[in-house]
């Protein structure tokens, strides 16, 4: 069951100047110690991705479960981030700002980096500058921006939706079987790219794996 989550509008600062963020935690567990963090990466900026995306909503819903507070932030240019979109560099700027911000709030708490299309290609070159303890990237948008980064060394899962009509499930798991080390794949069969009807679904299959492997890294 989902914990009650409260939530703090932030700014945090960017590189290309201010960053609207939404930090949440697990109301229960105010002033407990904080093991893990997650930074969840949203949908692409110019095709009305925000961190309010349902999706982007449900990886944090799924960190917050596990006791983890989840920071949701928008890219440049978006909302009420300022800046114009980068191309996906400055979005991977935008994302290892958020990350650094996040290890100065909670030292030496363990990262759960995630992303969810455009996002999961940001999340998976941010990972490469900055290690997560685990990673997870929803529909990685690999057709749509290169993700130019190597596997990270650490569990990665790629939840995939069977029926995306955005980035073909087909090219996914072949990019997939190419990388080593290999990520974890779950492929949810009927699913499109928003996972509509499939949204409990997802956040299960996350919390799982998260349970799985950032659960033991957090510690």
């Amino acid at each position: 069951m989902s914990r009650p989550a409260r939530g703090e509008r932030l700014t945090f600062a960017g590189p290309a100047g201010a960053l609207e963020v939404l930090l949440e935690a697990p109301a229960g567990e105010v002033g407990s110690p904080v093991t893990a963090f997650a930074v969840v990466c949203h949908p692409h900026p110019l095709h009305r991705g925000t961190m309010d995306n349902k999706v982007v909503w449900t990886l944090a819903r799924a960190c917050l479960q596990l006791g983890a507070p989840a920071i949701r932030f928008n890219f440049r240019g978006v909302g009420a981030s300022t800046g114009s979109y980068g191309a996906g560099r400055g979005e991977t700027e935008d994302a290892l700002a958020v990350i650094a911000a996040g290890r100065q709030r909670w030292p030496g708490a363990a990262l759960w980096l995630a992303g969810f299309s455009f996002g999961g290609v940001v999340a998976l070159r941010a990972a490469r500058q900055q290690p997560p303890a685990c990673l997870v990237t929803v529909a990685p948008g690999i057709t749509r921006i290169d993700p130019d980064a190597a596997p990270p060394a650490c569990p990665w899962l790629i939840v995939q939706g069977a029926a995306d009509d955005v980035v073909p499930a087909d090219a996914v798991i072949e990019w997939a079987r190419g990388l080593s080390p290999a990520p974890e794949v779950a492929l949810l069969p009927g699913a499109g790219h928003f996972f509509h009807g499939r949204i409990n679904e997802l956040r299960d299959v996350v919390a799982g794996f998260l349970e799985r492997s950032g659960a033991r890294a957090a510690r």
